[in-house]
């Protein structure tokens, strides 16, 4: 008995489950979630068209405007001057850069002053004798005769017969003879031609010096010049004596040149113009690098934008009543990160930041600065 009660509840749990289940599927609502949408923001700006000043990038490294490199046009031992032969040293203009020992050859230039002196000492008994007229000038030139000073100018020769005379002696062979002698003497004594410093020095004192041999460098600190490579383009917009603003990479300070000279020949391979600009400023260097920005033309009725927001070459994107859409522009000039464009309306409403992902129709909400700033 007690095993049949149990079967039949069983059998009624069974069936109650059933029915139970069939009215939860029956009355089972499916909620489907809603797509949110989501509505980018953009940052825009008002076109207003105006003058853009169309500047030219240029960089270069400084170089001394006034250099010399020294070389030897005689050989002899390198000896030591009033300062050290060494790299960093200054030198005023006059001041003697390098000597080399000219002993033997100073004794060869005195032996043909001598010669020429005796010379001249032998013709006086004639001249006085044969040409009295001509003796004064001779014997005043003879007694001012300095064995250890250069050798003086010759008395002016006024007439034929005179001139024949003192040929005829040889004495103008011995006198340019000498005049040569003296001349190499002085290639012995290397002397500033302007205030400057050592750059480079290749020899040290009690070094045999050859002839042709190089000895160093010698610059002036003043005055330095910039060589940059201009587009052709712009070739005829430079003009010498344009200010020029300068700059380092790793220094905030600015410089200001001029452009001293323009090369009038294209480069065939970049096709580009060398262009000088001369630059002084106490704490420059030969061999700094410096940046300049040359003012090429004024574009008129322009406006200028980021690189990153040129599309296609020639569109940008622009916002109408919280819609995207893309005009078409006139670009005219790049830079590594501007463009300048023409032919935008005044008044546009251009998108001023690049927005990931956006695209003509699409929906945004313009970036209001004053409402983000009061919350």
């Amino acid at each position: 008995m007690r095993k049949i009660i149990l079967s039949i509840l069983g059998i009624l749990l069974i069936i109650g489950g059933f029915f139970g289940a069939q009215a939860i599927i029956a009355n089972k609502k499916s909620f489907k979630p809603k797509a949110q949408k989501v509505v980018k923001t953009v940052f825009t700006e008002v076109v207003e068209n105006g003058t853009v000043p169309i500047i030219v990038p240029a960089n270069g490294n400084l170089v001394a405007k006034n250099r010399v490199e020294l070389y030897s046009e005689v050989q002899g031992v390198f000896r030591k001057g009033s300062k050290l032969f060494k790299t960093g040293e200054r030198y005023n203009r006059g001041d003697v850069i390098i000597r080399i020992d000219a002993s033997e050859y100073a004794a060869s230039v005195q032996s043909s002053k001598s010669n020429l002196f005796n010379q001249l000492t032998s013709i006086m008994p004639d001249l006085r004798l044969d040409y009295p007229e001509f003796f004064p000038k001779w014997q005043d030139y003879l007694t001012s005769f300095d064995m250890t000073k250069p050798t003086p100018a010759l008395p002016e020769m006024t007439s034929e017969k005179e001139k024949f005379f003192i040929s005829g002696r040889g004495i103008l062979t011995s006198y340019y003879n000498v005049k040569n002698l003296e001349q190499r003497l002085s290639k012995y004594r290397i002397s500033a031609p302007f205030s400057g410093v050592l750059t480079e020095t290749l020899v040290t004192e009690g070094t045999l010096v050859r002839a042709g041999q190089k000895l160093g460098e010698f610059i002036n600190t003043d005055v330095y010049e910039l060589e940059v490579a201009v587009s052709k383009t712009f070739s005829d917009l430079l003009k010498v004596g344009e200010k020029v603003k300068l700059s380092a990479m790793d220094d905030a300070t600015g410089y200001e040149g001029k452009v001293a000279r323009i090369n009038g020949r294209v480069d065939l391979a970049s096709q580009t113009i060398k262009a000088f600009i001369e630059v002084k400023d106490a704490t420059l260097r030969e061999g700094m690098y410096l940046e300049a920005n040359l003012d090429a033309k004024q574009e008129s009725e322009a406006i200028e934008v980021d690189r990153t927001l040129l599309l296609e070459g020639d569109k940008i994107f622009v916002v109408r009543d919280t819609i995207l859409d893309m005009i078409d522009v006139k670009p005219v000039y790049f830079t590594d990160k501007k463009v300048v464009l023409k032919e935008v309306p005044n008044g546009t409403v251009i998108v001023s930041k690049p927005l990931l992902g956006a695209y003509a129709g699409m929906a945004v909400k313009v970036y209001d600065e004053k409402a983000n700033t009061k919350g």
